[in-house]
């Protein structure tokens, strides 16, 4: 299980243009990093480079577990992280439900996964209606049901919030501050502040 995500002398570029240089920190079990900085300062780069999309220009990103061992980086991307981005990733003539199922399935569900996540998200009403008849704060919710539907250690998450109103926008507080008690480690991009309690990375003003 990851229990550190160490960033070493990061260098990211995006086509011609480069979105920093030299980025170092880590974060450690039990621990929320809120990316901040204007559009364009790197803040999704980062998100996909962690999460194996994108390949660095320089520097390392290390994955550790509570020992401080190394974990091959491969099995760590596969097993014990979730990205979750701009784009919900859901199949829109599906159901809600056979969406919820295929996610949680295909990524490694637990066995009370998937009845936690309807329940912590309020997706009972939504299971029989195909996704693409949902609004955008209910494909939000579906979409962050993996997370509680298939545990992993790490969470890679794009403006988690932004569709969501203010009782949602708890839930889903409620539901990190659980992931993070329980040794989970939270990376996020924001513009909107998490709310949990975090750590901030400025990655500037962009270009």
């Amino acid at each position: 299980m990851i229990s550190t995500l160490s960033i070493t002398d990061l260098s990211l570029s995006r086509g011609e243009r480069t979105l920093f240089r030299g980025l170092s920190f880590a974060a450690a079990a039990g621990e929320a990093v809120a990316l901040t900085g204007a559009n364009g300062a790197g803040k999704t780069s980062l998100l996909r480079a962690v999460a194996g999309f994108i390949r660095p220009e320089a520097g390392e990103i290390a994955f550790r577990d509570a020992d401080g061992e190394t974990i091959e980086a491969d099995l760590a991307r596969a097993h014990e992280l979730h990205l979750l981005g701009h784009l919900d990733g859901l199949k829109g003539a599906r159901t809600a439900r056979d969406e919820l199922m295929f996610q949680s399935r295909w990524l490694g569900h637990s066995h009370h996964g998937i009845e936690d996540a309807i329940e912590t998200l309020g997706l009972k009403p939504l299971l029989d209606l195909e996704v693409r008849k949902l609004s955008a704060g209910q494909r939000r919710r579906l979409a962050l049901a993996r997370l509680i539907g298939s545990p992993r250690a790490l969470w890679l998450l794009d403006e988690p919030l932004s569709p969501l109103d203010a009782k949602w926008r708890e839930a889903v507080g409620a539901m990190m501050a659980r992931h993070l008690a329980g040794g989970g480690l939270i990376l996020a991009a924001v513009h909107d502040p998490l709310p949990v309690p975090t750590r901030a990375l400025d990655l500037g003003a962009g270009r």
